[in-house]
């Protein structure tokens, strides 16, 4: 089978109606493109009608050259492992995930795929984005990314390293943003073979995007190209996983990006800053809900700390070869 140029991922869970209203888009914003594209979808497992959606949608686009994987796990793997699925299955050269209730511009198909066509050896794309909160519909932000030009860098790792470094999380957090990332796809594949453990880990895609950053061509957009729903992720609402994923799980991840050469001192420093998450009243909701689940967290917390000051700073030439 002929590789595609780029696979459009889309996992989803329960959201009938908004994965109906992402195929409709795609289904016009990729006319003409149909030959360069594979989608996939990844059902996991969903109660609702969402099976009878990719239905009509395998039809009404099974007439045309895109290349379809409708796919239904059998039991809900959880969000990570389903995001995962699709980069595993990805066939095409370059693979890109879309939330199914993010807002894309129509065009940005046409530009990811002029990007990728121009830059064949692009590793990462990141695209810029506003966002609105999904039940308010007041825009949060006009800009996740402060940047007066489109930044290309031939190897991202600084570029990267310089977008984490933000103090403000909002200004850096999308470089865990699923739609906001486009990977080379045999490049995404190794990052989930170098931390299989991530995948029980909410910050994974923290980790693929830092990976692929440090194997080669790094491009982050000035142009805004799709608008985040806001307040809307799963673990918004589960207070629990809430406090796991901000004060256990992204520590985590930041001493794997240590590991894999970006710098000790700059991850550190995430991590403590990540200390002001755990603020009294977070911490008395997860106490009074479970007081084990509260102590294995922050002690998860500590040992992410204690393991990164284990590690000695990498030299450069000791450090993984990004090429």
């Amino acid at each position: 089978m002929k590789e595609r140029l780029l696979t459009i991922s889309i996992p989803t869970y329960n959201r009938a109606m908004l994965l109906d209203d992402q195929l409709h888009w795609l289904a016009g914003a990729v006319k003409g493109n149909e030959d360069l594209c594979e989608l996939i979808v990844s059902d996991n497992a969903s109660t609702d009608a969402t099976p009878e959606v990719m239905a009509k949608w395998e039809a009404k686009l099974g007439g045309t050259s895109l290349q379809l994987q409708f796919r239904r796990n059998q039991e809900n793997l959880g969000a990570i492992r389903n995001i995962a699925s699709g980069l595993v299955h990805a066939r095409g050269a370059h693979v890109w995930t879309i939330s199914d209730d993010d807002a894309v511009a129509p065009g940005a198909i046409r530009f990811v795929l002029s990007q990728l066509q121009a830059n064949p050896d692009l590793s990462l794309m990141v695209l810029n984005f506003s966002s609105r909160h999904w039940q308010s519909g007041n825009l949060t932000a006009v800009r996740c990314f402060a940047v007066d030009r489109d930044r290309e860098e031939a190897c991202g790792q600084d570029l990267f390293a310089q977008t984490l470094s933000h103090p403000n999380p909002s200004k850096w957090g999308g470089l865990a943003l699923t739609t906001a990332l486009i990977y080379q796809t045999e490049v995404a594949q190794a990052a989930l073979r170098t931390w299989p453990e991530g995948l029980d880990n909410l910050t994974l895609q923290l980790f693929i995007t830092a990976y692929c950053a440090r194997k080669g061509k790094m491009l982050l957009t000035k142009d805004t190209h799709l608008e985040m729903a806001s307040g809307r992720h799963f673990f918004c609402q589960d207070r629990a996983m809430y406090f796991r994923f901000k004060v256990a799980e992204i520590p985590e991840a930041l001493v794997k990006l240590a590991e894999i050469g970006y710098p000790r001192s700059l991850c550190r420093e995430k991590i403590l800053h990540q200390k002001k998450e755990i603020t009294p009243r977070l911490l008395l909701q997860n106490f009074w809900r479970g007081p084990l689940h509260t102590f294995r967290v922050l002690h998860r917390y500590r040992a992410a700390l204690a393991l990164l000051d284990a590690h000695k700073e990498l030299a450069p030439e000791a450090a993984e070869n990004p090429f």
